[in-house]
């Protein structure tokens, strides 16, 4: 899928029951991150990280949803061990886990690893992380190999900045952090830009283009 594409409104079942996607996600946003397999060490690590962040993501309005190659029976019996190594010690579990043990939207959204199979030789599913907006559009998209972590901190960095240059016209630069500098967009004239950013600051360049022009929001 490409940036803006609508994410498709597949139905599955999960650990809190069947779903259809769109009708799950409502006007939330919502990140899809898909692992090779229940009772793995990477894997088990990365879903108890996003445990300790569920807060942050409903602060951003953002549901996250997981998925693996293996049955709704295998991954409640792996939740218990997720809520262990996150140290999550209340009842149920903050998001469901899709069961997508024949592949199907492996294959839809094109998530397998060819290096990564399981014991019959059938690839496995790749780590996969889609951004989707509250319109279901597709806003970003990671795909790391099976053998390497994700790193939630710049996830949540990447909701930050595409929920702030939603509202301003205005684009993050390398690094960026909330509450650090942004960069006034090319498109908007300096006139229009004085006005809904009355305190700017204009980098002076030897080129004398004067297109890196820094606001605070």
């Amino acid at each position: 899928m490409n940036l803006g594409d609508e994410f498709p409104n597949f139905t599955a079942n999960t650990s809190i029951g069947e779903i259809k996607f769109h009708d799950w996600l409502g006007d939330s946003w919502g990140i899809l991150f898909s692992h090779p397999a229940d009772f793995t060490p990477v894997c088990t690590t990365e879903l108890a990280r996003v445990v300790k962040l569920n807060s942050e993501f409903a602060k951003r309005n953002v549901k996250p949803i997981a998925l693996s190659c293996d049955t709704v029976e295998s991954h409640q019996k792996w939740i218990a061990d997720i809520k262990v190594y996150a140290e999550y010690w209340e009842e149920g579990f903050p998001y469901p886990i899709i069961s997508d043990s024949e592949r199907d939207l492996a294959c839809q959204l094109r998530m397998l690893d060819p290096d990564e199979k399981d014991s019959e030789g059938i690839p496995l599913t790749a780590r996969a992380v889609f951004i989707i907006d509250n319109k279901k559009k597709v806003r970003l998209s990671f795909l790391y190999p099976a053998t390497v972590g994700r790193n939630f901190d710049e996830i949540l960095r990447v909701i930050d900045a595409l929920q702030l240059t939603d509202k301003h016209k205005v684009a993050t630069p390398a690094d960026w952090k909330p509450g650090r500098p942004v960069m006034i967009q090319p498109s908007l004239n300096d006139e229009d830009a004085k006005t809904l950013f009355p305190v700017m600051t204009v980098v002076a360049l030897p080129s004398g283009n004067k297109y890196i022009r820094e606001t605070n929001i």
